[in-house]
C-alpha cells in the first residue's frame, strides 16, 4: 500500500490462506501433505493439540483464479484470496484417512505455543468485487492431492 500511495504504483494485494494441491513438497510441513504421506505409509498420523483448530484450505486452481481476476482488476486493496469452508483438522485428518484407505491410526502430540485456533478468510469482498469464489471442494482436491503425492 505504501508504494501504491507514495510511489503511485499499480498494485495488487492478495492475501493468501491454505493452499495445498498437486505438486506439493510430500516434505513442506503443512498438515495436508504429512497427513497423506503419513496416511500412504500406513503410519502414525500426528495432530498437534486436540484436532478442534480449525483451518479453511484452498485448492490450488480457485487461489490462481483468484489471484488472475484480483491481477485483471482495478483494486489496490488487499483482497482475501482462500476457502471460508472451515475444517477442524481432525476431520481433515479423517477424511484424508478414508480418501486413502490407510489403517494409520492418529496420535496427538503438544500444540505448538503459537498456532491459531482459527483460520478462516472473510471472502465476501473478492465475492463482490472480483465475482470470484473458491469452486473445488475438500475431497476433490484431496482426491487429486493424493493422486499426485502417492507417485
Amino acid at each position: 500500500m505504501a508504494y501504491h500511495r507514495y510511489h503511485k504504483l499499480d498494485t495488487r494485494i492478495a492475501r493468501i490462506f491454505n493452499t495445498y494441491g498437486p505438486r506439493m513438497r510430500k516434505d513442506d510441513g503443512r498438515a495436508i501433505p504429512n497427513f497423506i504421506n503419513q496416511a500412504l505409509r500406513n503410519r502414525p498420523v500426528t495432530i498437534y493439540g486436540t484436532g478442534r483448530q480449525t483451518r479453511s484450505f484452498c485448492y490450488i486452481s480457485d487461489l490462481a483464479s483468484g489471484i488472475y481476476r484480483l491481477l485483471m482488476s482495478g483494486e489496490h486493496v488487499p483482497m482475501n484470496i482462500g476457502n471460508p469452508d472451515e475444517m477442524t483438522l481432525l476431520k481433515l485428518t479423517k477424511t484424508v484417512l478414508k480418501l486413502t484407505g490407510s489403517r494409520s491410526r492418529i496420535v496427538y502430540k503438544s500444540l505448538p505455543v503459537d498456532d491459531p485456533k482459527v483460520r478462516c478468510p472473510d471472502i465476501r469482498m473478492a465475492k463482490k468485487v472480483l465475482t470470484w469464489w473458491p469452486r473445488v471442494g475438500i475431497e476433490e482436491g484431496l482426491k487429486r492431492t493424493i493422486q499426485f503425492l502417492n507417485k
